[in-house]
């Protein structure tokens, strides 16, 4: 079971609190926890990836174990603390501006 943290935004789309647990089947990628989050949810489809490509939205990052995931491959596994639940991957919106 993956632990996913989501923006306050998204929590109240999804109408969930803390964490969210998603079950992936086969091998933990971005692209996998993703797709199973998303159809877990279907509310949240469109709002951390394109409808038509698939591609993180510009203003939202991954991070895991410390990491900045957001620029790896959709195909890329999850560190292995992910996978097995020990930590969490956060989806944040990022923020610009001056």
């Amino acid at each position: 079971m993956v632990r996913v943290i989501l923006p306050q935004h998204l929590r109240t789309l999804a109408r969930v609190q803390g964490e969210v647990p998603v079950e992936v089947a086969g091998p933990v990628t971005q692209r996998s926890l993703l797709d199973a989050l998303e159809a877990q949810y279907p509310m949240l489809r469109g709002t951390i990836r394109e409808h038509v490509t698939k591609r993180r939205r510009p203003f939202i990052r991954f991070f895991a174990c410390e990491e900045d995931l957001s620029h790896e491959p959709d195909d890329a596994l999850l560190p292995q603390a992910v996978v097995d639940g020990v930590e969490p991957l956060l989806i944040v919106g990022a923020m610009a501006g001056g």
